[in-house]
């Protein structure tokens, strides 16, 4: 074989492994900014910025984390901004957020919803594990007792509704209802409006989880959704209007309760407490 092409088969080989992960990018993008479109924006420019200077992704352990390190330069130089700057949503975060120890969301996200492992996390944030380990620390301390809401639960299978009713419960948050089906989950939502909404996709009755949130949000405004499903690459394509934060089944507890955390901070009612 040539060095030509071996070197096009390198290159074939790193593109490959990038468009595989690129909508994972987009979901951890999304989560730290809490918008589609700011996430999105920032996963195109770490593309560009890989494209044009690949120099970032020497010396990494895969290619993965070379590329959630290359964001992770994009992002720091950035000042790590949530959401539009105009945006009331966004400016309630920032102030939520200042509380927090700086990078600990981050190293909270690669872990819990990305299972980036800690060696891999100092790798991105370019920070040693005993680090790693004390911002993962801070975060679940911080993050999960700062803040507290109403929630409704969009979930048609009896034991996986109980399991995340106990697991958001136990974080401090009130249950607004559990909606099996969109029309009762739309019903649910016109009763008590919640701060956010922890969905499924496919319900009982073959409705739509996706088509119950939007009808919601037509009425309830701009809150926060978390999608659990099965196939979170469908969510994340880019293409359309998608969601910002979406975890994979089957979840773990830590997962959700990470989720949750980090959807609250843009809870866009002032109800919330801190």
């Amino acid at each position: 074989m040539t060095n030509t092409t071996a070197n096009a088969g390198a290159s074939a080989s790193f593109a490959d492994v990038i468009a595989q992960n690129l909508p994972y990018l987009r979901r951890y993008a999304r989560a730290l900014t809490g918008s589609q479109n700011s996430g999105d924006a920032y996963a195109a420019a770490t593309l560009e910025a890989l494209i044009s200077d690949r120099s970032t992704a020497e010396g990494t352990s895969n290619t993965k984390v070379a590329l959630f390190r290359a964001f992770h330069l994009i992002w720091n130089s950035a000042g790590a901004p949530v959401a539009e700057e105009n945006s009331d949503l966004a400016r309630r975060a920032q102030q939520h957020l200042k509380s927090l120890t700086p990078n600990s969301r981050e190293a909270l996200l690669l872990s819990t919803i990305e299972s980036f492992s800690h060696s891999e996390i100092a790798e991105i944030m370019e920070i040693d594990q005993a680090e790693v380990e004390a911002l993962l620390n801070s975060a679940r301390t911080e993050m999960e007792d700062s803040i507290a809401g109403r929630i409704l639960i969009i979930e048609d299978e009896a034991i996986i509704a109980l399991d995340l009713q106990s697991i958001v419960s136990d974080m401090g948050h009130e249950i607004t209802g559990v909606g099996r089906t969109a029309s009762g989950a739309v019903t649910l939502a016109e009763k008590e409006k919640p701060d956010l909404i922890l969905s499924d996709i496919q319900l009982a009755d073959g409705s739509s989880g996706i088509d119950a949130v939007n009808e919601i949000l037509k009425s309830a405004g701009d809150i926060p959704v978390i999608f659990i499903t099965a196939f979170p690459e469908r969510l994340l394509t880019g293409d359309r209007p998608e969601p910002a934060f979406v975890i994979t089944k089957p979840y773990s507890e830590e997962q959700v309760q990470s989720a949750v955390s980090q959807a609250m901070f843009f809870a866009s009612t002032e109800t919330l407490h801190a």
